[in-house]
């Protein structure tokens, strides 16, 4: 068995794309009408195919898993976040741990829970 990637559930891939672009920099290698593969193994699925093969409804904004991200200049990331989308919705906005990590956490138009933080 082989470890593929990551499939999140999106309304509309092809804004799912444009905000991954904008804010991390994933480009498309495959579309599948509602299906898209994106560097990296990011796999986005469109929420109507989603919910028809799995039979249940997707559930945005949760917390039991996220999209990990590290970035060395993490205050202008959060300033482009700011910028490029002004809508969005943080968990908690930049912060420091007590080891001198900085991240901030949100959720991406979808609902998926992304955390960004300086290399540890």
């Amino acid at each position: 068995m082989k470890y593929k990637g990551t499939l999140i559930v999106v309304k509309d891939c092809n804004c799912a794309l444009k905000f991954y672009r904008d804010m991390f920099g994933f480009q498309l290698l495959q579309d599948n009408d509602g299906n898209m593969e994106l560097t990296d193994n990011l796999y986005l699925q469109e929420s109507e195919y989603w919910e028809q093969f799995t039979k249940r409804s997707v559930i945005p904004n949760s917390n039991q898993s996220e999209l990990y991200f590290e970035e060395p200049n993490i205050e202008q990331f959060v300033e482009r976040l700011e910028t490029l989308y002004p809508e969005i919705e943080y968990v908690n906005h930049l912060m420091t741990y007590s080891w001198g990590q900085k991240v901030v956490r949100f959720y991406d138009l979808d609902g998926n829970l992304i955390e960004v933080g300086t290399p540890v």
